[in-house]
């Protein structure tokens, strides 16, 4: 088993700017749709959890740009855990171009810092990750490089 979770992604026209490459933008994009294609097949139990009061912040994010992409690239964002705190997460990403003769290239990296919070809109504080959800990431664990 990979030690990364898989979304797969082909880049479209609309996610390109006027010369032709990816917009910047559309990596902390792709970010925050992995994380939920991981949360909707990996801890489907976590969903419930954030229609009642878990609420998961997104404290802070990066992106490290290796190489250009453009539409109909296809893309593996590969997430990975790089540590796990009482109350917050932070994910590795690693943006890998997938190319038609098998062959991969590395065009991004990036990290996203989250905290997990419980109570109303006005009254959130911060609380411990969910079991269910510490244990869906760990076979995706990997040290900070």
């Amino acid at each position: 088993m990979a030690d990364f979770y898989e979304y797969r992604h082909t880049v479209g026209f609309e996610e390109t700017n006027i010369v032709g490459n990816v917009y910047y933008v559309n990596y902390l994009r792709w970010q925050g749709r992995c994380r939920e294609m991981f949360l909707k097949e990996r801890a489907a139990d976590v969903l419930a959890d954030l229609q009642a009061d878990l609420k998961l912040f997104t404290l802070r994010v990066d992106c490290e740009f290796f190489a250009e992409i453009t539409a109909f690239d296809e893309l593996s964002i590969r997430m990975h855990l790089r540590e796990l705190a009482q109350t917050q997460i932070e994910f590795g990403f690693d943006y890998v171009r997938l190319d038609p003769g098998g062959t991969e290239a590395l065009v991004a990296r990036g990290t996203q810092r989250v905290a997990c919070m419980r109570g109303p809109n006005t009254r959130t504080a911060p609380t411990r990750v969910p079991a269910a959800l510490a244990e869906a990431l760990e076979p995706y664990e990997r040290r900070a490089s």
